[in-house]
């Protein structure tokens, strides 16, 4: 079975968004290391005056675990699946949170940023071609700004290989079986064999131009599974995000399948 990639990947977790946070609640940590992540970031003054992207948001874990690391701080939630934002909408949020229909290849085109930081969580596996994806990143950060990845990014060790590929098949695959979702969370056992290894993901960033690459684990049994890879943006050249581009989505909109734009 090959990955899941563009529309089929977007249509899979439309399909999964409504039982999502149910199977993902039953993941011990996962929160609290969503949260942990995203105070690696390490936003001064609880992240007053800054503009911060969740590239990926799903259905707004990771947005939660940005205002948990940073409540002053203004941001901006992306995600490529429509029916994933709509269950992040029926969320409360305060109104220095939006929304956007937009996917991680077209955020750097639709007049949005430039940004302090940028929260990108289980996202880079998924994508096509996660170096033009970083290209866009650091188009999209100001001088100095901040990265913070959270991903499954295998330590390389077979242990951690084997451990991942035990719960996939004891525990993942048969709960994401039950909900109607075998082929999203197939994928996901997948695309974690077949993405770069923390090491590996480590050098990808520094060939993007970040610096100061660091790579730390999560705790309990996702240690050597999941990583936090930190870096900051180099470039001296302002950002090449536009203001005055249309953007492809309205904020705070709940969006629909129909208004999905071509990927």
């Amino acid at each position: 079975m090959s990955l899941l990639r563009d529309h089929d990947l977007a249509r899979a977790f439309d399909h999964a968004s409504h039982t999502y946070d149910r199977l993902t609640s039953l993941n011990p940590g996962y929160r609290t290391d969503l949260t942990r992540s995203a105070r690696r970031l390490r936003l001064p003054d609880q992240g007053a005056g800054l503009h911060v992207l969740d590239l990926g948001c799903g259905t707004g874990a990771s947005t939660r675990a940005l205002l948990r690391a940073a409540p002053r701080a203004r941001v901006t939630a992306v995600d490529a699946s429509a029916g994933m934002l709509c269950r992040a909408l029926t969320k409360p949020w305060p109104a220095r949170v939006r929304f956007l229909h937009l996917t991680a290849e077209e955020v750097a085109t639709a007049g949005e940023g430039p940004f302090d930081a940028v929260f990108a969580a289980y996202l880079f596996r998924n994508v096509s071609d996660p170096d033009a994806v970083l290209g866009s990143v650091r188009a999209l950060l100001r001088p100095g700004g901040r990265l913070a990845v959270h991903e499954y990014s295998l330590s390389g060790k077979r242990a951690h290989r084997a451990l991942w590929t035990a719960v996939c098949h004891g525990i993942v695959v048969p709960a994401g079986t039950l909900t109607g979702d075998r082929a999203l969370y197939r994928h996901l056992r997948r695309s974690v064999i077949a993405f770069d290894t923390a090491p590996a993901f480590a050098a990808r960033l520094s060939r993007a131009g970040f610096t100061g690459v660091r790579v730390a684990p999560v705790a309990g049994w996702q240690t050597g599974i999941v990583h936090t890879f930190l870096a900051r943006n180099s470039s001296t050249q302002a950002s090449t995000a536009s203001a005055s581009t249309v953007p492809a989505a309205s904020a705070l909109t709940p969006p629909t399948p129909t208004r999905e734009r071509a990927r």
